[in-house]
């Protein structure tokens, strides 16, 4: 008889993980939907960033038409980039300097440590 209790215990406690599971998936799911359109937002991109490597030549394309319909937006453009890269620089200088520059990696940690 004591087997037979035993299964019963088992049976119960098997059911009754069951149900919180069932409950468990559907509060995720509910959770979930709350995060649709920025999933939907972010899927877009990434199609969007597949089309652009596979289409190299509408970027090329859509530069080389600005450089010849506005050259002094182009040549703004270039300007305030080489200025913000120059200030990255002076930036990362400063962050380096005080040992906390982003994305700076650790000898012998991650990576390829140990290959010949």
């Amino acid at each position: 008889m004591a087997g037979g209790e035993a299964r019963q215990r088992l049976a119960a406690r098997r059911q009754a993980l069951q149900q919180r599971s069932t409950e468990l998936r559907e509060r995720l799911a509910m959770h979930g939907a709350a995060l649709a359109p920025a999933m939907d937002w972010a899927d877009r991109a990434r199609e969007g960033w597949r089309w652009m490597r596979a289409h190299p030549w509408v970027p090329v394309a859509g530069a080389a038409v600005l450089l010849l319909r506005r050259p002094r937006l182009v040549w703004r453009g270039v300007w305030w980039a080489w200025r913000g890269w120059r200030l990255w620089q002076r930036y990362a200088i400063w962050l380096d300097a005080l040992g906390v520059r982003p994305g700076r990696r650790v000898p012998g940690v991650g990576g390829r440590a140990g290959r010949a």
